[in-house]
């Protein structure tokens, strides 16, 4: 599966992206450009840059190289404003009773999950079923219907069971071919 590093539309072949039109350059058979070197163009005589360059120290540059130890006592500036307050001593703290934290009693009354067609909100294709728009790949807004519990116990040769990250049916002892994360089975 090819997916587009711009828009993330998910495609199974082609050398350019249906859903924007960026090609994939890995893809694409181009033929490598010609060089051809200039005329007037001075080459290095070197090879690799790392032939020994002689320099002359410059007599007028001050060498503010550091020594090993400290060569100054620490002295205490007598103009510089310190910042840091004294003790405040106590200081009563009660809670505002005016205050407004933004947020209403709780009723109790939740928002139904959607079910049923759901409208993308990228490309505004409407879809009925399916967590990935089949319009531009994107993930719709869309609740999981949480799958009846299996008895616990062993699993059947050749049952997937769903990822424990993204849920899609996976093959138990492998990795999820969505998201890599390996499928275990409770024993």
């Amino acid at each position: 599966m090819i997916i587009c590093p711009v828009c993330d539309h998910v495609q199974s072949e082609g050398e350019e992206c249906d859903g924007c039109g960026k090609r994939f350059p890995g893809l694409v058979d181009t033929q490598e450009p010609v060089v051809v070197p200039l005329l007037e163009l001075e080459l290095t005589h070197h090879a690799g840059g790392r032939v020994e360059v002689e320099s002359v120290p410059l007599p007028e540059l001050d060498l503010t190289r550091l020594r090993s130890g400290p060569d100054l006592p620490a002295m205490a500036v007598p103009d510089l404003e310190l910042t840091s307050a004294g003790a405040t001593g106590a200081v009563p703290v009660a809670p505002m009773a005016d205050l407004d934290t933004g947020r209403a009693p709780d009723d109790g009354v939740r928002t139904a999950a959607p079910l049923g067609a759901v409208t993308c909100r990228y490309c505004r294709h409407v879809q009925a079923e399916g967590l990935l728009c089949d319009g531009c790949g994107m993930r719709l807004p869309r609740a999981r219907v949480a799958a009846p519990v299996a008895a616990k116990g062993r699993v059947a040769e050749g049952e997937r069971v769903p990822c424990p990250s993204c849920h899609t049916p996976s093959f138990p002892g492998r990795a999820c071919v969505a998201c890599g994360t390996k499928v275990q089975v409770e024993a």
